[in-house]
């Protein structure tokens, strides 16, 4: 059974992405392996604007183990996306994302993704339990 696009309601935050001219296939939308480029920016930019990502200096660092992507409805250039975020699933020591790309002027998702970071120790790569405090960041975002 195929999924059926969301709303940009069923994401609690939202971060704008603009397409760049490098972004489109010889089809003339967004290729799809762009999408996971888009998937990066708003989950990444959303731990660093919550201080829970110091790129270069973090001692603990998400690692992605799975991901995956539904498409309902092509993006292109030039468009401003908005990147809608939500958590699905907080564990012991990994985190699946769920975010929803959303064409301008769109409040149905034109792509639907999600992936698991596993946190690790930046140096040794084991996985270790994620902190009270960013568990309760994470909550605020859960779906």
């Amino acid at each position: 059974m195929r999924r059926q696009p969301d709303t940009l309601a069923g994401y609690p935050h939202h971060t704008s992405i603009t397409t760049r001219w490098a972004d489109n296939d010889v089809y003339g939308h967004v290729n799809n392996s762009v999408y996971y480029f888009y998937f990066d920016t708003v989950v990444n930019s959303w731990l660093i604007e919550n201080g829970l990502l110091e790129i270069g200096k973090s001692e603990i660092i998400g690692l992605v183990v799975e991901t995956g992507c539904s498409y309902f409805a092509p993006l292109a250039y030039p468009e401003t996306v908005t990147a809608g975020l939500r958590v699905a699933r907080v564990g012991s020591s990994s985190v699946t994302y769920e975010i929803g790309l959303f064409g301008e002027g769109s409040e149905e998702t034109a792509a639907r993704g999600h992936f698991t970071h596993v946190y690790v120790d930046e140096k040794s790569r084991r996985p270790v339990p994620i902190s009270d405090t960013m568990r309760t960041k994470l909550h605020l975002i859960e779906a």
